[in-house]
């Protein structure tokens, strides 16, 4: 029974909450692109929300960058760039750990803002307030998970992680096993943040997917005015 669990969880689920994560984004960004936002509350508490978004915001950038190249980059690159599990992990612990702290002071802030602020909690969804208390519960277990890796600093779980998420994404029979037998608190880990892949479609999360990023593509262009006198400016029927 506990097999066939983890064979559910970490070799079933992680498929079905990329299904939903791509086509979900993908019809949502396609047909109803202005429906994610919440309820304007910029002006209540703005200094907390700036503080608090800023802080989340550029921490949780670093943490999940750090989590795409830590989690998908072949371990045989690591090797031939001479870089050891053992400071891979140290590494992980040290810029995760600050950035885990940086986000999870903002989110704390911003969950404050939108939980005990009368105002700002009327006009808040139940999406809005359900996503910020799925993420302040991954940010927690992921600051939990730092204690736990610091017993085992020769980064053999952490190519365990490291070879199932490879492993998903390359269609691998039987990666689920590897999860079998690593700490609860990493199974927690990974499966709420799947679930947070299941659910980002249907939240405000797919805000990033309108990240100004086409911009940097654009060809740039002037606008150039011509100088004329004011009443050849104006149209002919103006000018009789």
């Amino acid at each position: 029974m506990r097999e066939l669990i983890t064979y559910i969880v970490f070799g079933w689920y992680p498929y079905l909450c990329l299904t939903v994560f791509l086509l979900g984004s993908l019809l949502r960004f396609d047909r109803e692109q202005y429906t994610w936002r919440s309820g304007s509350s910029q002006l209540l508490r703005r200094r907390q929300l700036i503080w608090g978004s800023n802080l989340f915001h550029v921490g949780i950038l670093v943490i999940f960058f750090g989590h795409f190249i830590g989690l998908l980059t072949p371990i045989a690159v690591f090797d031939t760039l001479g870089i050891s599990h053992t400071f891979k992990q140290w590494m992980a612990i040290g810029i995760g750990g600050v950035a885990g702290v940086f986000s999870f002071i903002g989110i704390t802030l911003l969950v404050h803002r939108r939980l005990f602020d009368a105002r700002i909690r009327s006009t808040s969804s139940f999406g809005d307030i359900a996503i910020l208390l799925l993420l302040y519960g991954q940010l927690m277990l992921g600051l939990a998970t730092i204690a736990v890796s610091l017993n085992h600093l020769d980064g053999h779980e952490m190519v365990k992680f490291m070879t199932w998420a490879q492993g998903i994404l390359t269609l691998q029979p039987g990666v689920s096993a590897l999860i079998a037998d690593v700490q609860p608190i990493f199974k927690l880990h990974l499966f709420l943040g799947m679930t947070i892949f299941l659910v980002f479609p249907f939240t405000r999360l797919v805000h990033v997917w309108s990240a100004p990023i086409w911009y940097f593509g654009r060809r740039g262009y002037q606008v150039v005015r011509t100088a004329r006198p004011p009443h050849e400016a104006l149209p002919a029927a103006w000018q009789r």
